[in-house]
């Protein structure tokens, strides 16, 4: 009977092992393929470009493309979202519901939402530029990490700021009233983007406690009514879960949630 399990087995392993084999060729094959037509056509538009900029714009891409989740994670609006959206779903007890996929696919919709206007604005102050060939590509580069830059100070606090720079060995800042946002953008972003990022941290904390308070009095309630019940057995999630729910359905939740949220960025 053994053998038989180990030869079975072994059987399946050869099959898997094949079936992965052969999908790796096919990509390969593929991809190669796709490759030699990509650079072919880098080639021809390189030489034929009036702006000069097919290869650095497609080494641009990609390395867009491969920096892009952390952008999105450390940059923008995500981190918040995404952090409250759990923590609402880990008060309501409610286990995998919304699953994290929804969860993830509602914060990144609420980022680009948020995210909007500097987008456009990076658009029209470097991208649109550098493609009409009036600005050069570092100068691009430059003119877009400014609202960037002006998005996160405005969720940071100058305590975060003075944090990283004391960390860097830098000189603290005292924020000048009278111009506060040019002292703040000259900063570089090894200083700006972990402060913003302890910031969210913070703020999504904050917000997460407020949202456990009135589903933990419905907890509290549940669980000593049953108590004085002497239903000692029964477990006090399992009651308490339809209130809560009920509660955050009449109180309309969802749109208080998502309005807070984006009018905290603005």
């Amino acid at each position: 009977m053994k053998v038989n399990v180990d030869r079975t087995e072994l059987k399946r392993l050869l099959f898997k092992f094949g079936l992965s084999l052969l999908i790796t060729i096919l990509l390969g094959l593929v991809l190669s393929g796709t490759a030699y037509a990509a650079s072919v056509t880098v080639d021809l538009d390189a030489g034929t470009s009036t702006g000069g900029n097919g290869i650095l714009d497609l080494i641009m891409l990609f390395a867009l493309l491969a920096l892009m989740p952390s952008i999105v994670i450390m940059m923008t609006s995500f981190t918040r979202i995404v952090i409250v959206l759990s923590l609402l779903r880990t008060a309501l007890g409610t286990q995998q519901s919304p699953p994290n996929q929804v969860l993830i696919s509602i914060a990144l919709i609420l980022t680009l939402f948020i995210m909007a206007p500097v987008v456009r604005q990076i658009n029209a102050e470097a991208y649109m530029p550098y493609q009409a060939g009036t600005i050069t590509q570092t100068e691009a580069v430059s003119r877009a990490v400014v609202p960037m830059k002006e998005f996160m100070l405005r969720q940071t606090q100058v305590k975060e700021l003075n944090l990283f720079l004391g960390l860097a060995g830098q000189t603290q800042i005292q924020v000048d009233e009278e111009n506060p946002q040019e002292q703040l953008t000259s900063l570089g972003l090894e200083v700006i983007v972990p402060a913003f990022i302890t910031s969210e941290l913070k703020k999504a904390f904050t917000i997460g406690f407020y949202l456990f308070i009135p589903f933990l009095i419905i907890d509290m309630v549940v669980s000593s009514t049953l108590m004085s019940m002497g239903m000692v057995m029964l477990p006090p999630s399992m009651i308490s879960m339809p209130f809560k729910l009920l509660l955050f359905v009449l109180v309309d939740g969802w749109n208080l949630l998502f309005n807070s949220l984006v009018q905290g960025f603005y």
